[in-house]
């Protein structure tokens, strides 16, 4: 889940018994990352906005014995005092808006209740869900006035959070060192940097949703500003399946369509290069048609850049 260790799996985190009868937690969510980025090196993208995916959803979580069995003990101890109790009881059992746990329906729809999204128990938008226990039958579509009960876009968003893609370093020439004024090129191994995708899906209402992760570009920041990048924006967007292009011998003379050149000495020790890769992010899903877009994200890392003067020598 969100924060922990990453490999490429399935894990499901709610089940119905041999009856079909909803477990505790049947309406949670399961996630299939096999085709999600693995290994230790990988990360998760950050939104380029200050959007983030809901810390909390709403989905399935009780049959009306179940809800009956959790809420009756409750207002047996008194413990949330005589009021709440009577409100309660008037929600859920006296028509207000349900009858007797709704048990006449039994079998056609389930209680609906919120779930932290694994990962973000201590997140303050853990605690966005207050909505109280409401009821949707089978088939039907949760209220639209609570935004965070599981649709198919729900569930893209939550797949958002567990996509993982790799550590951003780029490969320079020259390699252990370069010098000031040469340029240097810098490219991404196209065999790690490809499309990413993590499926969400709550099986108990037959309804999932696909969230992929490209890359387009990278953003190359030489971290010094005695440096000039190639392109001068320094976004090198991918082109050919691959971004930047591997030195090879011979084109020393050219320029790099992707690098950067160095206008001073790190002296004794080196710029912290940082490189930022843009992933696009869509997603598919149910009853969707065609490719449906989520904020882009964005994930990087720094590495250690030692520029020397080149020596000339005096005869």
């Amino acid at each position: 889940m969100g924060g922990g260790a990453q490999s490429p799996s399935t894990d499901a985190h709610g089940e119905t018994d041999g009856s079909g009868t909803v477990s505790a937690t049947a309406g949670a969510v399961v996630y299939n990352r096999s085709k999600n980025g693995s290994g230790a090196s990988v990360g998760p993208v950050a939104a380029a906005t200050n959007w983030t995916p809901p810390a909390c959803y709403y989905a399935p979580k009780y049959t009306p014995e179940q809800l009956q069995k959790v809420k009756e003990p409750v207002w047996e101890a008194e413990s949330t005092g005589y009021q709440w109790d009577a409100t309660q009881r008037d929600r859920y059992v006296n028509g207000k808006p349900y009858k007797d746990f709704n048990k006449e329906k039994a079998g056609e729809g389930y209680w609906w209740d919120s779930y932290v999204t694994p990962g973000r128990e201590g997140d303050p938008g853990a605690l966005d869900c207050k909505e109280e226990i409401f009821w949707v039958d089978t088939g039907d579509d949760p209220p639209a006035d609570i935004p965070q009960a599981i649709t198919p876009e729900v569930l893209a968003q939550l797949a958002y959070a567990e996509i993982r893609v790799p550590t951003t370093e780029v490969e320079l020439r020259p390699a252990e060192a370069t010098k000031v004024n040469l340029p240097t090129w810098a490219w991404l191994d196209a065999t790690d940097f490809k499309p990413v995708s993590v499926t969400a899906s709550v099986p108990l209402l037959q309804v999932e949703a696909t969230t992929t992760a490209e890359p387009v570009s990278v953003k190359i920041d030489p971290g010094t500003a005695d440096a000039q990048t190639y392109p001068a924006s320094g976004v090198c967007e991918v082109a050919n399946g691959r971004i930047g292009e591997p030195y090879a011998n011979g084109k020393a003379d050219e320029t790099p369509p992707c690098g950067v050149k160095y206008l001073r000495s790190s002296g004794d020790g080196s710029y912290q290069l940082k490189a930022t890769v843009t992933w696009k992010i869509h997603w598919t899903g149910t009853g969707v048609a065609g490719e449906q877009p989520l904020p882009d994200g964005d994930f990087g890392g720094e590495q250690d850049v030692v520029v020397q003067e080149i020596q000339a020598v005096n005869r």
